[in-house]
């Protein structure tokens, strides 16, 4: 079948529909106040720590090259003071900006990625398979997170890539459920019953129909967990299961080197008080963000 030449193809007037999906859903989100503070926020968090390297040398993370006296108070030197090594407090959390979004993004991103398999697929096999999925989803649901987290990075050789590995395999029930029943809801429409009717298989219903719908809850959802992981991973840090390597902190390793050298007590407020503060703003800047993206995407909420 061929089209005309004064008709776009239909792969053109899809692409040219999600566009203007795309253009509708950010002016909806830019009425959001709380999510546009929310993304400059995270952008100006990404962005120092994409910069890191250029604009701080990473050699100042070297116990050894330390040049500041030990805990020494803010000065036009060290803006945020020093730890007890004598290295510049702002540097640390710059550093440890890179580890903890990493660690938060990739994660999530796990998480959520086996989450949506395994609730698209109980939902749309049901039977034994929702049945099988189902119970292994509320087994993980009823343990807690943080104390599997805590035995996988105990059991596995410390590093980041462990503490992605534990908190995105403790971290999906939440998505499972949330998908299976976004997708038992799409599956009941005339449009799915249409393409199984004309002859359409599971991997084209999957693929074509169910999981473009239920990539916005995803998306969404995603924005909310990437603030969990943090969190994660600086609980897990603090605990001393986070990478070894000085080279490479996060926030979490940082406050637990402010507690092990008793900040507190010595009044050294600026060597703790920095990781705890940018944790809470990543945290808040995602769960505004994520707030928004339901609003756009949920007319019942955009209505209230």
């Amino acid at each position: 079948m061929t089209v005309p030449k004064n008709q776009p193809s239909p792969r053109a007037l899809a692409w040219r529909r999600r566009g203007a999906a795309f253009t509708a859903g950010w002016r909806e989100f830019a009425k959001q106040r709380a999510g546009l503070v929310g993304l400059g926020l995270l952008a100006v968090i990404v962005l120092l720590a994409i910069l890191a390297p250029v604009i701080t040398d990473r050699e100042g993370l070297d116990v050894t090259k330390a040049t500041g006296d030990r805990m020494e108070s803010p000065s036009w030197e060290f803006l945020l003071g020093t730890d007890r090594p004598g290295r510049s407090v702002l540097l640390l959390t710059l550093w440890s900006a890179r580890i903890s979004l990493t660690v938060g993004f990739v994660a999530t991103l796990l998480s959520v990625a086996i989450g949506t398999i395994i609730g698209i697929l109980a939902a749309h096999y049901g039977r034994w398979v929702s049945a099988g999925l189902m119970r292994i989803t509320d087994f993980f649901l009823v343990l807690p997170s943080l104390v599997l987290a805590i035995a996988l990075s105990t059991v596995l050789e410390r590093g980041i890539g462990t503490i992605i590995l534990a908190i995105g395999l403790t971290s999906w029930p939440s998505a499972a459920r949330l998908v299976r029943a976004q997708t038992l809801t799409i599956e009941a429409r005339p449009y799915i019953e249409r393409a199984r009717a004309l002859g359409g298989g599971h991997f084209h219903v999957i693929s074509k129909h169910v999981l473009p719908a239920v990539l916005p809850l995803v998306f969404v959802n995603t924005t909310l967990a990437v603030g969990s992981a943090i969190v994660a991973e600086s609980t897990l840090s603090f605990l001393g299961l986070g990478d070894p390597d000085p080279m490479r902190p996060s926030w979490g390793s940082m406050l637990r080197s402010a507690w092990l050298d008793s900040a507190i007590i010595a009044g050294a407020w600026w060597y703790l008080l920095p990781p705890g503060i940018a944790i809470g703003i990543v945290v808040l800047a995602f769960t505004m963000c994520g707030r928004a993206l339901e609003s756009v995407l949920n007319p019942r909420l955009r209505e209230g």
